[in-house]
């Protein structure tokens, strides 16, 4: 026996399952624990997709190495500047 991976549309599960069932009695179909234990895999899935075609699309753009390098400056500087004086509570 074999195992392989199917990715199949959200609208098409219940057709394929049935499908299954009814003309294909040498499948055996179960769902992968690793993916149960991560719950959200697939909508990050969709979410790199969609990331990718905003790319595609010009949409979102991606920094340089230079550039994000001078944005992590920026966001620390303005961080150190921010909580440099702050000091906790004593308890």
């Amino acid at each position: 026996m074999q195992t392989l991976s199917v990715q199949i549309k959200d609208s098409y599960v219940k057709q394929f399952l049935s499908f299954v069932k009814d003309n294909h009695s040498n499948i055996s179909i179960s769902k992968d624990e690793n993916l149960e234990l991560e719950s959200s895999v697939y909508e990050k899935e969709k979410e790199l997709h969609q990331i990718k075609a905003d790319v595609k699309s010009s949409k979102r753009k991606i920094l340089s190495e230079k550039q994000y390098q001078k944005k992590i400056k920026q966001f620390f500087s303005v961080f150190k500047n921010k909580y440099e004086s702050y000091k906790p509570k004593k308890r």
